[in-house]
């Protein structure tokens, strides 16, 4: 089995390198906050203090970061360690204009793949993500698996930019089911009566999201994929719903409070 280098155990990164130590795989794990990585000491991993020394002997390294900025310092860090063989597999949501840029860095013989997942943190501990992947997947199919189940997107970069747009239809759509909620509550409707309806209408899927409990998207981190799509586009909407994000007063809440922040 391959040796894994796993760099980001946030709220998602941590089971998500908890699912590879389950599956037998030998993982060394990086964290800047190094007391998250001592939690999977325990557990089999072994700590790594900086980036290089994380990926030295890996054969696939594994980013799962917060931001482009977070993702480049760190593979900035690895560089030294990556030689021809090893491959990266970013699973952050950074956009394909910085995954381009990324994989451009990278020594000749180093292999980039794209594969940023959709889910939050109960479906990155069942394995029940969706990855949405960048270039050839086949030859870490196995290691991806652990995570969920895999979409084929096209080229390199192809899954940062499909996460990209399925990600800003998501929080555009949750944050008009605040609005919604706001016109209901005018009208004098009942909130079961509302959250029933809407969870019953084409906007099922959206409205569930909205008022899921045990799930944790940060309002921050939502803020920052839909300014990677304005970025990229015009998109009005996404403008309007990015100024919307960007003022709410506890943006580590999950997505879904933005029904309750916005009323």
């Amino acid at each position: 089995m391959e040796k894994i280098a796993f760099l980001g155990l946030g709220s998602m990164g941590l089971p998500m390198a908890r699912r590879l130590l389950a599956a037998g795989y030998e993982l060394t794990v990086w964290n800047r906050t190094a007391a998250k990585a001592e939690l999977l000491a325990s557990e089999g991993a072994k700590v790594a203090i900086t980036p290089a020394e994380a990926a030295w002997d890996a054969d696939v390294i594994v980013t799962m970061l917060a931001d482009p900025e977070a993702v480049h310092a760190v593979v900035g860090a690895m560089l030294p360690a990556l030689r021809p063989g090893k491959r990266l597999i970013d699973m952050s949501s950074i956009g394909p204009q910085s995954f381009a840029e990324l994989a451009a860095k990278l020594p000749e013989g180093v292999t980039a793949i794209d594969a940023p997942v959709l889910g939050s943190v109960d479906r990155a501990a069942a394995g029940q993500l969706i990855l949405f992947v960048g270039g050839d997947p086949t030859p870490v199919q196995g290691i991806l698996e652990q995570f969920g189940r895999i979409t084929r997107c096209g080229g390199p970069g192809a899954g940062s930019a499909l996460k990209i747009v399925v990600i800003t239809a998501v929080i555009v759509g949750v944050t008009e089911i605040a609005e919604a909620m706001k016109l209901a509550a005018t009208y004098g409707l009942s909130e079961d009566l509302v959250t029933t309806a809407l969870t019953n209408s084409p906007l099922g899927g959206v409205a569930a999201r909205a008022f899921a409990e045990g799930v944790h998207y940060p309002i921050r981190l939502a803020a920052k994929d839909v300014a990677l799509a304005t970025a990229s586009a015009d998109l009005p909407l996404a403008r309007t719903v990015h100024g919307q994000l960007a003022w709410l007063a506890d943006t580590e809440q999950d997505l879904g409070k933005v029904v309750d922040q916005l009323r």
